[in-house]
């Protein structure tokens, strides 16, 4: 059985520049993010057919899947397992405020990010093991096209590792753009990534 899978972040948020630790935090999307999601619901509408359309359960990823699935006919639903990583007692933090006051912990975060439990939060290990539950469960997904999961930056790099086989210590290799769109074709067991990070359906001028 073939089953193609595409990799969305959402789309802007306030947070991401200067960096903030959004985490399980409620925030909506911009203007930006907004035109964002309109832009890749018309890419993945013209590029692919869509047999559905699973968000995580924040604001910002419903938000961006239900342009998507409205672009292409089918029911978004929510999939727990996608949420974002739980920073716990650093949730909209600024990097700079924590660097500040946790620098070891923030410098082993930026070194080797599979070394840190977040306080009173979660480790990318717990992150690992529920986009893993989030990839067999696409054993049950119905077929005729392909599966969007629409997610968050840190969702997106680590399932992006699980296709790859690669380890959680790999984890700064990737930098999902908010809206980038990635794509996996997985066969009888095997996974390929066709595309990673696209971004050019968002170039164009409004």
């Amino acid at each position: 059985m073939l089953i193609r899978l595409l990799l969305v972040r959402h789309g802007h948020v306030d947070g991401i520049d200067p960096p903030q630790f959004r985490g399980r935090a409620e925030l909506q999307l911009s203007s930006e993010g907004r035109w964002q999601a309109d832009r890749t619901a018309a890419r993945i509408r013209a590029g692919w057919p869509v047999a559905s359309v699973r968000t995580s359960p924040l604001g910002r990823c419903v938000e961006t899947g239900a342009a998507i699935a409205r672009a292409c006919g089918v029911e978004p639903k929510v999939l727990p397992e996608l949420t974002d990583l739980d920073y716990g007692a650093w949730t909209l933090k600024m990097h700079d405020e924590v660097r500040a006051a946790e620098p070891a912990l923030f410098a082993l975060w930026r070194s080797r990010p599979d070394e840190v439990r977040f306080p009173g939060g979660e480790s990318l290990q717990d992150l690992a093991a529920r986009v893993a539950d989030a990839l067999r469960g696409l054993a049950a997904a119905p077929g005729g096209g392909a599966h969007v999961f629409v997610s968050h930056d840190s969702v997106v790099r680590v399932l992006l590792l699980q296709l790859l086989g690669m380890p959680l210590g790999a984890y700064r290799r990737f930098d999902p753009a908010p809206c980038g769109i990635c794509e996996a074709v997985i066969e009888d067991g095997a996974k390929h990534l066709v595309r990673v990070n696209e971004t050019a359906h968002l170039e164009s001028a409004t």
